[in-house]
């Protein structure tokens, strides 16, 4: 009973997920979503904009400490193993509707491309992000990244997959493609208001303070195969010219 209800729990968390990362590319492109970045009425300018960045604060902080290794030793004597990892994408989809219900808009324009041909062009390169986003999560372990072969393990009797080095595709030439296609989407847009500049910004310095904490566990776990990594593979752009590429990269 105990397996069957943390599949349940790991698949219905897992749909949560998708549901709300799947609102969030409608919320950022402005489509197929009631609220978008910029939709609603606009408030006052510093209201708004506190509490865009208090939102936008909130996530990261539930980001970074939930996904950190002492956090997780210490978050397992209340949560069973093969359920942390989906608490942690449950406690994030909720932070990330909950910012997306609350945005403010900050309707100024920042800048607009109004030339059909660049304008198209622009928006290609912001969903060709979203897809490097997607296509990176499954070519490392998709399932496991959010929680569900954890979650299944015991129903399905799976030993737990051995953290492992692998190069498929992206990773041969960037560190973290999946943070690189989410710059990509944040930032390409043909339109861009205020707020949608303030929610790039935020996010891109979040990621670039996300990785330094994340390299700095996967140096400590992996030590002198992850700084060789790191020399030759670049972190968010390739490395041009590269002396030689490595062939691993640590799936967690």
């Amino acid at each position: 009973m105990r397996a069957l209800l943390s599949a349940l729990f790991s698949a219905c968390v897992y749909l949560f997920f998708l549901a709300t990362f799947l609102y969030a590319i409608g919320f950022v492109e402005g489509v197929l979503v009631p609220k978008g970045i910029d939709s609603g009425v606009a408030g006052g300018l510093s209201t708004s904009l506190g509490v865009d960045l208090a939102l936008l604060g909130l996530f990261a902080v539930q980001h970074s400490v939930m996904a950190r290794p002492a956090f997780k030793r210490a978050w397992t004597r209340l949560v069973p193993e093969p359920l942390e990892r989906s608490m942690f994408v449950l406690f994030a989809s909720l932070v990330l509707a909950l910012t997306m219900w609350q945005w403010r808009p900050l309707p100024a324009s920042v800048w607009a491309v109004d030339n059909h041909l660049a304008a198209t062009a622009i928006l290609t390169v912001s969903w060709a992000g979203w897809a490097m986003v997607l296509i990176s999560t499954f070519l490392i372990s998709h399932f496991h990244l959010f929680g569900l072969t954890q979650g299944f393990s015991r129903l399905l009797r799976l030993e737990p997959p051995a953290t492992s080095f692998v190069t498929p595709v992206f990773y041969r030439w960037l560190r973290h493609p999946i943070y690189a296609g989410f710059i990509l989407a944040f930032w390409a847009s043909p339109r861009m208001s205020l707020g949608h500049l303030v929610f790039a910004v935020a996010t891109t310095g979040y990621i670039l303070i996300g990785i330094w904490l994340e390299e700095r566990d996967l140096v400590a776990q992996f030590g002198q195969r992850y700084l060789r990594y790191r020399e030759t593979v670049g972190m968010l752009f390739p490395k041009l010219p590269a002396s030689s590429r490595s062939r691993d990269v640590p799936v967690n």
